[in-house]
């Protein structure tokens, strides 16, 4: 679909309409709202009932950056001064949307200022919505295995659905379609990591249309690769999320203090339409857009957006290198770090990408030879105390490795039933831990459990008889042949690592042969976390590491017992999800050997 038209811009009173022939797209003025979406004979593609009210922050000015037939570009900008102090945030935003000649969609991006003799304040969320018409989406897709027809809107109403443990969450009992009935609906279900949350949206079969949010680049986008974000949920919605404390808490709040300044541009994202032309299968329209979306990675960083505060590619450095890991017990030689994600962030405590939003992050995934430029070897040395003695789990930062359940058929998705990687997004498993476990907790043998079968994802409160939530004490058995002469000075401190893929409002205490819950703990976390990503139905938030000494006086010849203790019992979904955990001899070990 292309066309000869120049880009047009027509501006009315109260509103301006962007046109190129392919598409128009109206913006009122100067608020700077998208009000309307004509494309493919369709009038407009968004739900012509939303409230007006709660549509974000307005611009109050309106300007013209760039016209004319290859491109249009238009500025809606709030200022701020301290008269309104306490009424709005402290901030200059300038919201731009641009057009291009022959482009089935457009393009926005935000500038965000902050300076230094305001007020601080907190900046908890940036997005941008989009609400469908609820008449003619009814398909969305996430990503090639996440895709769906969903319920209505309506279907969410009181008359038509039952509430959950969450707000966000209900389960359908009356649905306008009988397909959904006794499914549950939950926006959480659909969240996506930033590195696999490139193009995402929904699906219009009479006439075929898609609707897509692209988004071409991650360096804009607060947490890193890893963090997780809302993708497309019932509403019809579409979300460009910039900035959220989703999955990580008031640790991922953007913080701007007293005397700190700030600017940041936030995007450009691509919101992308297409259409089939030869009477093909309406679904093959993901198809088209995944193609799209390698476009508009390809073109990054973009030349046209005006905004000299985005940096074009002239004006950007370039780092390069290749990525070695060196683990001592593991090879002598460095060895190339297949697959792993490399990044450049700002200067912080280690791990402070995953909570930075102020600045911008890059990264780049390392090939089979570790990548290949020119920054000579980054080796990274993993931490290391002694030879391995056991491990559980797998270090990618997330539970997947360990047991997820079946979901209760109640409260059931039908999109992750026997899912390959998403079985964890299923409503209200936390509740599955006490059926599993009604009376004792969890114990794991070293050399004759599967962790992937035997050590449940999520380490939470059990439910008594009587409703109440109740602290768990799981254990991990493991045997030791010699612990040598322990009133040796050569005999030095065994070490448990133990990686924390996600916490929320919860403590863990570890035990070393010891089963006296009232006695002080070896080691404990204190009360971490306010991620909520087991509510969430998500696999990991916050990472966190520790590092646990043990005495070799506390072990004995033959069977061992740790016992970890989730002490908190706020709800249901309180609790730990473990990365990975293990136990390593003391650095004067003759032979790194695994013995798990």
């Amino acid at each position: 679909m292309s066309t000869q038209q120049g880009v047009k811009l027509q501006i009315e009173s109260d509103h301006v309409v962007l046109d190129n022939g392919m598409l128009k797209l109206t913006i009122s003025k100067p608020q700077g709202m998208v009000t309307g979406i004509q494309y493919n004979g369709v009038t407009n593609l968004l739900e012509s009932r939303n409230d007006e009210i709660d549509r974000g922050i307005s611009g109050t000015s309106f300007s013209v950056i760039v016209e004319n037939e290859e491109q249009v570009e238009v500025s809606f900008k709030r200022t701020w001064d301290p008269s309104l102090e306490g009424q709005l945030p402290s901030l200059i935003i300038d919201k731009r949307f641009i057009m291009l000649k022959n482009s089935s969609g457009f393009y926005s991006y935000g500038i965000f200022e902050h300076l230094a003799e305001w007020s601080p304040f907190n900046l908890p969320q940036v997005r941008i919505v989009f609400k469908l018409s609820k008449d003619k989406f009814h398909y969305m897709a996430v990503s090639d295995n996440r895709q769906r027809f969903m319920p209505l809107p309506d279907d969410r109403s009181e008359k038509r659905s039952k509430p959950l443990a969450y707000p966000e969450a209900v389960l359908l009992v009356n649905p306008v379609e009988p397909e959904f009935k006794g499914e549950v609906d939950d926006k959480y279900q659909y969240s996506c990591e930033n590195k696999d949350l490139k193009v995402h949206g929904w699906i219009c079969s009479d006439p075929t249309v898609g609707f897509w949010q692209i988004t071409p680049s991650n360096e804009f986008r607060t947490g890193g690769l890893v963090k997780q974000n809302l993708t497309s949920h019932v509403g019809p919605i579409n979300l460009a999320m910039f900035l959220s404390a989703h999955y990580a808490g008031d640790e991922m709040v953007l913080k701007l203090k007293p005397g700190e300044p700030w600017k940041k541009v936030l995007g450009p994202v691509f919101m992308h339409l297409n259409t089939t032309t030869d009477g093909r299968d309406p679904l093959s329209l993901w198809e088209d857009a995944k193609r799209q979306m390698a476009v508009e990675v390809q073109s990054w960083p973009y030349s046209f957006p005006a905004s000299e505060d985005f940096p074009k590619a002239e004006q950007r450095g370039r780092i390069s290198g290749r990525f070695l890991v060196h683990d001592w017990c593991v090879s002598e030689t460095s060895i190339p770090g297949n697959g792993g994600y490399v990044g450049l962030a700002p200067p912080g405590e280690v791990g402070s990408w995953q909570t930075d939003g102020k600045g911008y992050q890059f990264w780049t995934q390392a090939d089979e030879q570790g990548s290949s430029m020119d920054m000579g070897d980054v080796v990274y040395e993993p931490p290391r105390h002694g030879p391995t003695l056991w491990e559980m789990g797998y270090p990618d930062r997330t539970a997947s490795g360990f047991y997820v359940p079946d979901v209760d058929p109640k409260y059931i998705n039908k999109l992750y039933v026997n899912h390959p990687d998403s079985r964890f997004r299923q409503y209200g498993l936390w509740d599955r831990y006490t059926e599993l476990y009604p009376d004792k907790d969890v114990v794991y043998t070293v050399g004759k459990s599967d962790w992937a079968k035997d050590w449940f994802y999520a380490h939470i409160p059990r439910r008594t008889k009587e409703g109440e939530y109740v602290p768990t004490t799981w254990q991990i058995k493991f045997y030791v042949d010699s612990v040598g002469n322990t009133s040796s000075s050569n005999v030095g401190d065994y070490l448990l690592r133990v990686a924390v893929a996600t916490a929320h409002v919860a403590e863990l205490q570890v035990r070393i042969n010891n089963q006296d819950m009232s006695s002080s703990p070896l080691f404990s976390t204190g009360v971490i976390g306010h991620d909520n990503t087991i509510g969430r139905h998500g696999i990991h938030g916050l990472y966190r590491l520790y590092e646990v000494l043990v005495p070799a006086a506390l072990l004995s010849k033959g069977e061992n017992i740790f016992y970890f203790t989730q002490t908190q019992t706020k709800s249901p979904a309180t609790g730990i999800m473990y990365d990975y955990i293990r136990l390593e001899a003391p650095p004067s070990s003759p032979h790194c050997l695994s013995l798990a």
